[in-house]
């Protein structure tokens, strides 16, 4: 019976320290099951936000893309309408020339043979320049901003085709002619310069801007090292319109050509 008893009190403290190492034990496994588990879900979290971001990134990338492309048609477009507008423009010129080159109408001819083909002194004769609206008024005084303001020059030889196209034959259109030989000048593009310049000074002699457009000829042709030509425009200023300020210009040139 006392050996029941004493069994009995030494098996609970015999026990004692090992149910104690088994709870230590126990207790630092749950707790790095639980740190495991915090770090797992801030991976989990960072790796959320960094494909969230990685998602912005791309679309941010197909929109500038997108950008780029119209960008990029945008500018072909305007190239081919430079391209088709040269073109129109040296039809023009062409077309002049050779009215140029066929001289004055016969003087010989009997009113109804001029009747006949359609032409007749009346052309050759000074012009009544129709008078611009306010509309188009405005619409040139915007193309004079890019040209002396901005200086735009591309937006602004885009924006005096449009202005000829949209009003043909008035006298702002005329103006829009020459700044059209003007800004080519500027720019260098000496063949354009030249054909807007001859279409004032062929199609449009009795304008205002016909002296200063047929001394700009000259200019161009003496850039573009022609000098006998330009010599020519010159001594056509100072001939046919003598009073202009171009003519002095001219006869400046014409000096120092002979020095």
């Amino acid at each position: 019976m006392r050996h029941l008893l004493m069994a009995t009190v030494l098996l609970p403290l015999a026990f004692g320290p090992v149910g104690s190492a088994l709870a230590q034990s126990v207790s630092p496994a749950f707790q790095n099951n639980s740190s495991e588990a915090e770090r797992k879900a801030g991976n989990s979290q960072a790796n959320a936000e960094l494909f969230y971001m990685i998602q912005q990134l791309q679309g941010e990338v197909r929109r500038l893309q997108g950008q780029v492309e119209e960008q990029q048609n945008l500018i072909d477009r305007l190239t081919r309408q430079s391209r088709d507008r040269y073109i129109d423009l040296d039809q023009r010129v062409l077309k002049l020339s050779e009215k140029v080159e066929k001289g004055p109408p016969d003087n010989g001819r009997n009113d109804s043979s001029s009747s006949d083909d359609g032409e007749s002194d009346s052309e050759i004769v000074a012009k009544i320049y129709r008078q611009p609206s306010g509309e188009e008024r405005e619409a040139y005084q915007q193309v004079q901003k890019l040209i002396h303001d901005d200086k735009d020059y591309d937006q602004a030889i885009n924006g005096l085709y449009d202005f000829i196209d949209e009003y043909e034959e008035g006298d702002l259109t005329v103006n829009a002619y020459y700044w059209l030989g003007e800004v080519y000048l500027a720019e260098e593009q000496l063949d354009q310069a030249r054909q807007a310049f001859t279409i004032v000074a062929t199609r449009y002699g009795d304008h205002r801007k016909a002296p200063d457009a047929v001394y700009k000829l000259g200019v161009t042709l003496d850039r573009q090292g022609d000098k006998d030509q330009a010599r020519s425009r010159m001594e056509s200023v100072v001939r046919d319109y003598p009073n202009s300020s171009a003519a002095s210009l001219a006869k400046k040139y014409l000096d120092s050509d002979n020095s």
